[in-house]
């Protein structure tokens, strides 16, 4: 509990301009929530390693984390999407030049209560139900029960890589929207809670937050296809349909401590900081 707050406290002390911290062996990283508990877990182990360094992990969302880059307000990026060309752009008016590193490999989990019956999926049923055109588990071979669509908020880049992959179907013409009674969230977690209380959820979420209390759905891209879970052996071997690489992103080439800990979280140790914490290893 203490490293936890330890982490918010830094994060507050360290609120003023990325820039200004370089003369100090403090860094912020900020951005996505499904990669802040892997984020948390490099900096424990790192400050084990290092103890006169401090890294500073705080959520927020892939465009927050990206927001504050441009800013200069933070500086390491996570990131579960691609920066955008705009955002791009709109760095390199302020002098920043984001630079990209990929740092492991995530399967999106689709997960709802271990009380609905409902065990597999296709992308296409899953583009009707966040869509708003499946509304009713019965539709599916569940119960008589009005589905509870659950999405992250709009800053996320996890609710950003379900529209364009499940919704849109990497269409870039596709106009496909969430259904306006999704709920939006503002944190993994706090999808998790919802579906292990609701019967009739449905959510999705990086898989290092999958638990006991929920079930996550066997996906396949058609009805011809083999349905697959989401497992790491699954996210190696390309079976899983729903999987994205992992990135962090910094103002240029790394130097000085941002380069001593983006080089700790691509060594042999960093990378089995990722397998343990249920994400898939970019180097094995």
């Amino acid at each position: 509990m203490f490293k936890r707050w330890l982490f918010v406290l830094m994060a507050v002390a360290c609120a003023t301009s990325a820039f200004a911290a370089k003369d100090k062996n403090l860094i912020q990283v900020k951005g996505s929530d499904t990669m802040v508990n892997l984020g948390q877990a490099w900096a424990e182990e790192f400050m084990k390693k290092n103890p006169t360094d401090f890294i500073a992990v705080t959520g927020g969302g892939s465009g927050t984390g990206l927001s504050s880059l441009i800013s200069g307000t933070c500086d390491i990026v996570m990131a579960s999407r691609n920066i955008k060309e705009k955002e791009i752009s709109l760095a390199n008016q302020r002098g920043i030049n984001p630079n990209e590193i990929k740092v492991a490999l995530d399967g999106l989990a689709v997960v709802v209560n271990p009380n609905n019956p409902v065990s597999k999926l296709t992308t296409d049923q899953l583009a009707g139900i966040f869509t708003g055109k499946i509304v009713n588990w019965k539709e599916l071979g569940g119960k008589d029960e009005k589905i509870v669509i659950l999405s992250r908020e709009v800053n996320s880049g996890t609710h950003v890589y379900f529209k364009e992959h499940v919704l849109r179907k990497n269409d870039p013409n596709s106009k496909e929207e969430f259904a306006p009674r999704a709920l939006l969230l503002s944190s993994s977690q706090a999808i998790a809670d919802e579906v292990a209380g609701n019967s009739a959820a449905i959510g999705y979420y990086g898989m290092g937050y999958i638990s006991a209390k929920q079930k996550p759905i066997a996906v396949a891209k058609d009805e011809k296809s083999e349905y697959v879970a989401s497992t790491i052996e699954n996210v190696i071997n390309a079976k899983y349909p729903i999987s994205r690489p992992l990135f962090l992103y910094t103002n240029g080439t790394p130097e000085g401590l941002v380069k001593k800990f983006v080089d700790f979280t691509l060594s042999k140790e960093g990378q089995d900081i990722v397998l343990a914490t249920d994400f898939v290893p970019v180097k094995r």
